[in-house]
């Protein structure tokens, strides 16, 4: 690692704290290609050690590269390279599936599964979904990546009647909807930005606290019955989403 990340030249380096010169070594050592996408880091403490400064140092300077997106912390793992994150736009005039959606960027639309089977309903999901005495929901909640990048955490639920096999679903939940000639026909969503958790920063590979887009989804089948509701929080470094208006005559 000293011929990628010489921290043995740190002091003698120009300008600024000690941490900004180093994290302007990792920096250049990320945008000149000799430290890659995957590459872990030392350890701070030998960091700290190589280049003969304070572990709070190493600390500071890897936060600041942590927010910037140029690195990332791995529970029980370390800290890596980030993969570059491609900006992606969603319109909001069409109804699709995340698959689709990824389907014509181009890359491989993924779900890691986090929950998914048949559930006794909340009083939430029985009022929004119309649920009767006794029905169960069928509820689903993933990690969607786009070419195995983390992009979005989605919460799905619908009726057990609809869906009553949960397991069955792969990557795409309207696909295996479909196989059971059950398509959606329109849908109401509401978008507001979150600050994620702990837990859901950790999953998306993102730094603690992180904004995202919150879309809500309500959709509905010809009937006018709602068919599903979800939640998907989206990284907002990685997705925009783009309405285009018109003016009224």
């Amino acid at each position: 690692m000293d011929g990628v990340l010489p921290f043995g030249e740190l002091q003698a380096l120009r300008g600024g704290p000690l941490y900004q010169k180093l994290r302007r070594l990792i920096e250049d050592a990320v945008s000149n290609g000799r430290l890659k996408h995957g590459d872990a880091l030392p350890a701070e403490r030998d960091i700290a050690d190589a280049a003969a400064i304070s572990r709070v140092t190493v600390r500071k300077a890897i936060d600041e590269l942590v927010e910037q997106g140029i690195l990332v912390r791995r529970r029980g793992s370390g800290t890596f390279v980030a993969k570059p994150v491609p900006k992606m736009q969603q319109p909001l005039t069409r109804l699709t599936s995340f698959t689709e959606d990824m389907r014509r960027r181009g890359m491989v639309a993924g779900s890691r599964w986090i929950e998914r089977g048949l559930k006794f309903p909340t009083a939430e999901e029985t009022m929004m979904l119309g649920l009767s005495g006794g029905a169960r929901v069928s509820r689903i909640l993933r990690l969607r990546t786009a070419d195995d990048m983390p992009i979005a955490l989605e919460r799905t639920s619908l009726p057990d009647d609809i869906l009553p096999e949960p397991e069955t679903v792969e990557d795409s939940l309207y696909l295996a909807l479909a196989a059971r000639d059950i398509r959606p026909v329109r849908a109401n969503q509401r978008i507001s930005a979150v600050l994620l958790r702990d837990d859901e920063s950790e999953l998306l590979e993102v730094p603690p606290g992180s904004a995202a887009l919150s879309v809500q989804r309500i959709a509905y089948l010809n009937t006018g019955r709602v068919m599903e509701v979800s939640t998907a929080l989206y990284r907002s470094d990685a997705y925009d989403l783009v309405a285009e208006l018109t003016i009224g005559a």
